[in-house]
């Protein structure tokens, strides 16, 4: 069995990307397999605002038009990438289990927000992030910094920012984990939605590959962020909504945390949902609604 998989050229996608295989090849000792490295637009257009080109979903547009055209048979995506509907012939019902959900703050000069000096620059293409920092540090002037890990980890060298925030999962993927100044608490900085989760994608008729990647899968995992993206459908959020989301299983008992931030940091609106673990769309639109009753929109 020959398996040809999709993903972004980035160093940290072809992590990902081998990572997957790697839990694939556990049971399924004897498949091949092909990466397929695919160059997305959200790629090609590094330095334009995500928020006014398209969003999140151009950095899966390419990969999942592969897919459709059965050019490849699987594609790996970092979850928090992946925007609440997907197209009706493909599907992710897998997912790896989660890594490390916290943000890490990153300078090769201040070892935490706190020391930054008035006025530094903090670099970031992320809404959530700038509403974060700047609900800490309204000082502070917040840059949009596209680019995969590297690029940006080249971009702070270079001194184009004084201090930048990257998903520490990713850092951990890459063996980049030392260059992580702080680390901030969930309660401090709440992840993006699905942060820390590797999906795979197939389509749906694909009965072959379902029964593949259905090996791999992380219940667990899949519940959490499944009351996350619930969230996320229900706000009908995207790039440019300061949002995050944050789900724990504990036995049977599946917690949610959700906000929504206005852009400068100044108001923030929070849900606490708790619930059965077979709850979780439940959960993510009982969060959505507090919060659209909280703020109005």
């Amino acid at each position: 069995m020959k398996i040809r998989v999709g993903t972004r050229e980035s160093q940290l996608a072809l992590a990902q990307t081998n990572i997957v295989i790697n839990e694939i090849k556990k049971h399924y000792p004897e498949a091949e397999f092909e990466i397929i490295r695919i160059k997305t637009t959200g790629d090609m257009l590094y330095n334009k605002n995500l928020a006014l080109i398209g969003g999140k979903g151009l950095f899966l547009k390419e990969i999942e038009e592969s897919l459709l055209a059965s050019k490849i048979d699987l594609a790996v995506h970092s979850m928090k990438d992946v925007p609440a509907v997907s197209p009706e012939s493909l599907i992710i019902d897998s997912v790896l289990e989660r890594g490390d959900v916290r943000d890490a703050f990153i300078s090769d000069k201040y070892n935490s927000l706190e020391q930054l000096p008035f006025g530094a620059v903090v670099g970031t293409s992320s809404s959530r992030r700038k509403a974060a920092i700047l609900s800490k540090r309204p000082d502070l002037i917040v840059k949009n910094f596209r680019g995969n890990v590297i690029t940006r980890l080249d971009k702070l060298a270079k001194g184009e920012v004084d201090a930048t925030i990257l998903a520490y999962a990713g850092l951990k993927r890459l063996g980049l984990e030392k260059v992580a100044k702080y680390i901030f608490d969930c309660k401090e900085m709440l992840p993006a939605i699905a942060q820390g989760a590797i999906g795979i994608e197939r389509r749906v008729e694909d009965e072959k590959m379902a029964e593949v990647i259905a090996k791999v899968n992380h219940t667990e995992t899949m519940t959490c962020i499944t009351a996350e993206r619930s969230f996320l459908y229900h706000l009908s959020g995207d790039c440019t909504t300061p949002i995050s989301a944050y789900a724990t299983l504990a036995g049977e008992q599946l917690s949610l945390v959700a906000q929504l931030a206005e852009s400068d940091g100044t108001i923030l609106y929070s849900s606490s949902q708790t619930g059965s673990k077979n709850q979780a769309l439940e959960l993510g639109k009982a969060a959505a609604d507090e919060i659209k009753n909280k703020s109005g929109i």
